[in-house]
């Protein structure tokens, strides 16, 4: 970020930004403009389905370059977690067991991202939609309706993927253009973040479980942190689509201690 701009900022941005990020991230504050953007908006639209979440916000328009801001910090964030990458997230549990709490805790993420419309949800403010269901789409396919459409904001599917993320992920896990955005694949794409932000750290008992939720809401932005608010409350319309006592039960039932 250029002396510039950052002097342009307010100062209580500023201070909110330093003051809420993690000491590594605000470490690079001057180099990323951060835009507080959660892994997806919680502002998202069932496409093709016949109604809205009732708890869907109206969209506000993305200034020009925003979602490139946002995928900075989304890298940024996920760089946090890097040494988690590739470690095996059912460790700490008998393999059915963990896949099965693992299920609900993916199915809580959805239900704070992306809605009735599940693994065909597309962000809400996204002014050209995607011309065939997500899960009908190759990734390529997917690639291309995102490359076709700059200026808006492209969070897709059940976890609300963008752009930049999505491709960090497909990379990972060794998917090709080729492949189908299947229930599946997302799924697989979503365990990944799971592990990056503690999830074996936490079945093994090496992280507490509200440190878990809060490195996941610093991923999704529906999900709320321990302060009750979205890790990027109040930024281009995002909040937390569910309380913390929620949040808090569902995951004290999912993973008991």
């Amino acid at each position: 970020m250029s002396k510039t701009r950052l002097a342009l900022m307010p100062l209580t941005y500023i201070a909110l930004v330093l003051g809420t990020m993690p000491s590594r991230a605000a470490e690079q504050f001057s180099i990323v403009n951060e835009s507080f953007f959660g892994q997806g908006n919680s502002v998202v639209q069932p496409v093709l389905a016949r109604h809205s979440p009732s708890s869907v916000l109206t969209p506000q328009p993305a200034p020009e370059g925003l979602e490139a801001e946002m995928e900075a910090v989304q890298a940024n964030l996920a760089s946090l977690f890097a040494d988690r990458r590739g470690t095996s997230m059912f460790r700490a549990l008998p393999q059915g067991v963990a896949k099965g709490a693992i299920a609900k805790l993916m199915q809580l993420i959805a239900s704070a991202e992306a809605g009735g419309a599940q693994y065909d949800a597309v962000q809400h403010a996204a002014t050209v939609k995607p011309r065939k269901r997500p899960t009908s789409m190759t990734v390529g396919e997917i690639y291309d309706w995102i490359a076709r459409t700059p200026g808006q904001q492209h969070a897709i599917g059940r976890y609300q993927f963008i752009p930049a993320t999505l491709k960090r992920l497909v990379r990972h896990v060794g998917a090709k253009r080729e492949d189908v955005f299947s229930p599946k694949l997302q799924d697989r794409l979503a365990h990944q973040l799971l592990e990056e932000a503690g999830l074996s750290a936490m079945l093994a008992k090496d992280m507490s479980r509200t440190d878990f939720m809060n490195n996941l809401a610093k991923i999704w932005a529906g999900l709320p942190t321990s302060s009750g608010k979205s890790y990027y409350h109040g930024y281009a319309g995002n909040r937390a689509t569910m309380t913390w006592a929620h949040f808090d039960a569902e995951m004290a039932r999912i993973f008991p201690s």
